[in-house]
């Protein structure tokens, strides 16, 4: 039986891996991508587990470690650097994988090197922008621009068509036209990356605050740790509840120290300079935290939306890439079982739609780093160098909850492995 062929729309993270988890099953695709030319660009993304495991499959974790930081543990605060709750992550945790802080573009990178080797040069379609499709019974042909939208470029014929074109997706637009902006959750972002001394292990990733205030970090490059030194990616979270319709769709908007500095002033972790780790950032970017709500549907046909293009959510749980990297298992794991594809689109869906909308809805209200908000809300101040006044017990199950909404249960990943 002759397998089919793919077009994917989108050249990012999910629609590379994507076009890789394809060709392992033998199914060829070509990958269209709207920017003149891919470039390492972005911050720090979590490779949970799950994904991790994933990419193992497609041979590339000795690149990705090679690069990368292997999470040792994941770290909860309140401002004034009381310890809430500590837990082992990756191979610290028992899990047969490592979890692995990443540069995107380091990540990126990786992906378009592996997919050129084996797909071949001519696979990534640069300066292509999706425009529209037609499809019939037989086949579906994708319409693209040129980056501006200026130019007409040649159309592309194949059995489908994937949109991995992220949270402002052309492909969902024509599918769901009256839609509108991403929903804005009331908190506004300042992301950096800022190399400096380590702190903890150097290899931890932390949160501190509660709703309306918080910091993360995680160190996300092995050379310089190599160095004796910690490339930290950092995300300043505040609530700004105000109407941020208008700027949604900007993600490369730069930011100011003092649009956040003056809200941290009075914390002290004991164990890092906060205020050295802001002033001293190589960049600063500000942008909104978005997503979108759950869609009754995926696939259209020939047609079908991925990553954060079907289910953009917030990066509480670090977990936004993770997903898009089980789409595209997913997917090629049905597409190798041969049959219709319209049918495998649809069985793709079925599979991946209702998990990731729970995920969707449970990050709005903070999926598990809700622990900070629980301890905010029930300390009375007689709490020690610990946080005691919200329970273990309650803590660990925050924790595994989320971890099975997500699809990371240690049991069920090694037991897969």
């Amino acid at each position: 039986m002759t397998k089919p062929h793919g077009i994917i729309a989108g050249g990012g993270l999910v629609g590379l891996t994507l076009a890789l988890a394809l060709h392992r099953v033998g199914v060829k695709t070509r990958i269209f991508e709207t920017a003149p030319e891919i470039l390492p660009l972005g911050v720090g993304v979590n490779l949970l587990p799950h994904s991790v495991q994933s990419l193992e499959k497609l041979g590339l974790l000795d690149d990705l470690k090679a690069v990368a930081i292997e999470t040792s543990s994941l770290n909860y605060f309140a401002e004034d650097g009381k310890k809430i709750w500590q837990e082992p992550r990756g191979l610290a945790a028992g899990y047969s994988v490592p979890q692995l802080s990443i540069h995107r573009g380091d990540f990126h990178m990786i992906l378009l090197k592996h997919v050129k080797e084996r797909l071949g040069e001519d696979a990534v379609y640069n300066d292509h922008r999706f425009q529209s499709f037609d499809q019939d019974e037989n086949q579906i042909i994708a319409h693209f621009t040129d980056h501006s939208g200026s130019n007409t470029k040649n159309s592309a014929t194949a059995d489908f068509l994937i949109g991995a074109d992220g949270i402002n997706s052309r492909l969902r637009k024509i599918f769901y036209p009256d839609e509108g902006p991403p929903h804005y959750s009331g908190q506004m972002l300042w992301r950096g990356v800022t190399e400096m001394d380590p702190y903890l292990d150097g290899k931890s990733m932390f949160m501190a605050g509660h709703n309306d205030l918080k910091l993360v970090a995680y160190p996300i490059r092995s050379e310089s740790t190599k160095r004796g030194k910690s490339y930290i990616n950092w995300i300043a979270e505040r609530r700004i509840p105000s109407d941020m319709n208008a700027k949604q769709a900007d993600w490369n908007e730069a930011g100011l120290l003092e649009e956040f500095i003056p809200y941290f002033k009075d914390w002290d972790l004991g164990w890092l300079d906060i205020q050295s780790l802001f002033e001293n950032a190589i960049s600063v970017h500000k942008f909104p935290m978005i997503d979108r709500n759950p869609i009754p549907r995926w696939s259209f046909e020939r047609a079908a939306l991925m990553g954060d293009a079907a289910h953009a959510m917030y990066p509480n749980g670090s977990n936004g890439v993770s997903q898009g990297v089980l789409d595209a298992m997913t997917f090629a794991e049905l597409i190798e079982q041969g049959g219709d594809i319209v049918q495998i689109l649809k069985s793709y869906e079925d599979a991946r739609l209702e998990p990731t909308s729970k995920i969707v809805l449970a990050n709005r209200e903070t999926g598990p780093e809700r622990v900070m908000q629980m301890v905010k809300d029930a300390c009375t101040g007689d709490c020690k160098d610990v946080h005691t006044c919200v329970s273990e017990t309650v803590l660990k199950d925050v924790a595994s909850s989320y971890k099975k909404l997500a699809g990371f249960d240690k049991n069920v990943l090694n037991s897969q492995r």
